[in-house]
């Protein structure tokens, strides 16, 4: 019994310093990485990481979001979250739409905002597990605070996949249109846009009829070319 209720009392004596760890890594840690990253690129994703080890290349190069076409901005903000530059994150609107359209029968559609988008990909792994859905809502809230719409921006158009091995807006337009992404006609910008739901499986080079169709919804959503300078100023 004395033996039992010393270990007792040394469970209790560590008990709050664990507790105080804990909480320093599950909360101080993605804290100082999201600060960290409101001005220092992000120097790799756990994609990115995934992919090497299958394999594949790690083609980026970083770019400032002045260095990007306005017409790549406006092309994906139209295409991904119309309604990036007013939502706080989460578009509840969409969220619930998709609801709806599950509950009378049709599929079941994601209703990621960019903001998700980039949370997901700078900080954790693929997936769809409560866990990670939970986390990616936590970093979002956060990234919302810390950095900014521009600088959500900026930074997803760095990091998305956009092919095997391929992130990146600015390898992106190297690689599909051998220009720089500064210099994107609005047709090469609305056909990057319009493969980012599954750009492993799509090219815009190369372009289906079904890309072609968004191809031509993306344009027509993107409205006149002075307007795109115009994303979340």
């Amino acid at each position: 019994m004395p033996h039992t209720s010393a270990m007792l009392t040394g469970l209790r004596r560590w008990r709050r310093p664990l507790v105080l760890w804990g909480l320093l890594l599950g909360i101080g840690l993605p804290c100082a990485l999201v600060a960290l990253f409101r001005v220092v690129a992000p120097p790799v994703t756990p994609l990115m990481l995934i992919r090497k080890v299958e394999g594949e290349a790690m083609e980026r190069r970083w770019m400032p979001i002045a260095a990007i076409s306005p017409e790549l901005l406006r092309a994906v903000v139209v295409s991904e979250d119309a309604r990036f530059c007013s939502h706080h994150g989460f578009d509840w609107d969409s969220l619930g739409q998709a609801v709806d359209t599950y509950e009378n029968g049709g599929r079941l559609r994601g209703a990621s905002t960019l903001s998700m988008q980039t949370a997901k990909n700078v900080f954790l792994w693929p997936g769809r597990s409560f866990l990670r859905k939970g986390l990616e809502a936590g970093f979002t809230v956060l990234i919302e605070a810390l950095w900014g719409k521009r600088r959500i921006l900026e930074i997803y158009l760095n990091v998305v996949e956009w092919g095997h091995g391929l992130y990146g807006a600015e390898m992106a337009a190297q690689r599909y249109f051998h220009r720089s992404a500064h210099d994107l006609t609005r047709r090469q910008a609305a056909a990057l846009a319009a493969v980012l739901p599954n750009p492993r499986r799509f090219s815009p080079v190369a372009p289906t009829p079904f890309i072609q169709s968004r191809i031509r919804t993306i344009e027509a959503r993107m409205g006149s070319p002075r307007a795109s300078s115009k994303i979340c100023p």
